[in-house]
């Protein structure tokens, strides 16, 4: 029996310790629990604070760093201006629609690959004997890595079409053809004529005619006379039109700079003698033909471009071979065509000077042309004055649009870069003039000068003032 009793009460006590433990462990866990529950109390506290110092700091910092952002641009000397989207819209335009996205995905990379391998064959597999073609291939491989380096970093400006890379190799053309003029100014006449020698040893045998005479025998007026002077110029001089209408767009600013050429051929006639000619020819031929029919046959481009209505299909949704080649062509057309309004009734005189600016910097350039050709004896048709036209021509049409904006957009307080290169190449090229031809400006009439640079602001502002009271062309 007390074995019995024995074993009874060893089974009652540890059926207690059993228990008592148990207990122990229910405390232990639920301390654990509370003590868990009290660190993530904590941390969500902490996390809590961190959140509202960030909702505090991240305003602060933003702030911080725009008073850093414009102090740095006021020590520079940099007014930050409201209207950067408008400066931004006609400085480097983006792709709205873009039809296939393998020409306008990032390419860098395969850019540089290319042109280092293409740099690494020509500069291996050539013949280096010959010392003016090793100073032509330098200086085309120069060329050739600074459009590469200006597709990558140049603004393409207001312009799309065809590609943002075309404009962007247009600016840094014009960036490259900046320079070479000032290398220029700082050289003698000699070493300028050795340059031009080294383009075309051909220039050495050509000299200006001083003993030719121009406008003779103006009073003989034959139809075999006339038509003897509808030459390959006069073409070019009726196709030069067109495209200038397409840039204004405003036939009273096309009609005051056709009048105000043939002022400035009047004044600069003592200099130059090629600006001598005959009244018909003058008035008829180049006001009322080459100039007249040009300007209005492209103010009728101009308006059927505004009429047109410029709806894009991507070329990946268009069926058909000869649809896919149509859509591929019209890639070379304009995007869209903005309404040109350079002057309405309610303009200021700021608009007129601004207008007047332009027609005033179009006759420099046009004689700069000319100053150019005669002082560096350049054939009229020869390569480099090609060239030359042919590289304005590009770089005046982003440039317009630029100044266009500037001078009609409140918003807009400065010019864009094309433009801005644009007008620093004309002021070059006149400093070049200025510079070599001392000896012909020499002999400048002060007298014509002064008159053609009156009669041409006083026509300026009476055909712009003119021209601002009838409804706004487009």
């Amino acid at each position: 029996m007390r074995n019995e009793e024995r074993v009874g009460s060893s089974k009652e006590d540890q059926e207690t310790i059993l228990l008592r433990n148990q207990k122990e462990e229910d405390h232990q866990d639920q301390d654990q629990s509370e003590e868990t529950g009290a660190v993530q109390k904590q941390k969500q506290s902490k996390d809590d604070s961190l959140n509202g110092l960030d909702k505090v700091w991240s305003p602060l910092a933003d702030w911080r760093m725009e008073a850093i952002s414009s102090w740095i641009l006021a020590m520079a000397g940099v007014k930050k201006s409201p209207r950067s989207a408008d400066f931004a819209a006609v400085n480097e335009k983006p792709v709205d629609d873009v039809s296939l996205n393998f020409f306008y995905e990032p390419r860098t990379l395969t850019l540089l690959c290319v042109a280092i391998g293409t740099l690494v064959y020509i500069a291996f597999n050539r013949d280096e004997s010959d010392l003016q073609d090793n100073i032509t291939s330098g200086f085309t491989c120069v060329v050739f890595f600074f459009l590469v380096i200006s597709i990558l970093a140049f603004p393409n400006g207001p312009f799309t079409r065809p590609h943002p890379a075309i404009w962007r190799m247009v600016f840094g053309l014009s960036v490259l053809y900046l320079m070479f003029l000032n290398f220029i100014l700082f050289q003698n006449y000699q070493t300028v004529k050795s340059i031009f020698l080294w383009f075309d040893p051909a220039l050495s045998n050509f000299s200006i005619d001083s003993e030719k005479e121009y406008g003779v025998n103006c009073s003989q007026i034959t139809v075999e006379r006339v038509w003897s002077h509808v030459d390959v110029f006069a073409l070019a001089h009726f196709l030069g039109w067109i495209l200038k209408a397409v840039l204004v767009r405003h036939v009273g600013i096309l009609w005051t700079i056709s009048v105000t050429w043939e002022i400035t051929e009047v004044a600069f006639a003592h200099l130059l003698p090629n600006f001598i000619e005959c009244w018909w020819d003058a008035i008829v031929l180049d006001i009322f033909l080459c100039n007249g029919i040009g300007i209005w046959v492209g103010m009728k481009l101009c308006k059927l471009l505004e009429m047109r209505e410029y709806k894009w299909e991507s070329i990946k949704t268009i069926q058909g071979t000869t649809k896919k080649l149509k859509r591929a062509v019209l890639q070379f057309t304009p995007e869209s065509w903005t309404p040109v309004r350079w002057l309405d009734p309610t303009v200021s005189y700021m608009r007129l000077v601004a207008v007047c600016q332009l027609v005033v910097f179009w006759q420099i350039a046009e004689l700069n042309t000319f100053f150019i050709k005669h002082i560096f004896e350049t054939p009229p048709a020869h390569k480099i004055v090609l060239y030359r036209l042919g590289l304005l021509s590009l770089i005046v049409a982003p440039s317009l649009r630029q100044y266009y904006v500037y001078v009609t957009d409140a918003r807009c307080k400065r010019v864009g870069t094309q433009c801005w290169v644009l007008g620093a190449i004309t002021a070059t090229e006149a400093v070049i003039c200025a510079k070599f031809g001392r000896n012909l400006l020499g002999q400048a009439q002060i007298k014509n000068i002064i008159l053609w640079n009156e009669e041409a602001s006083f026509n300026c502002m009476e055909r712009s003032r003119g021209s601002s009271t009838d409804e706004p062309r487009f």
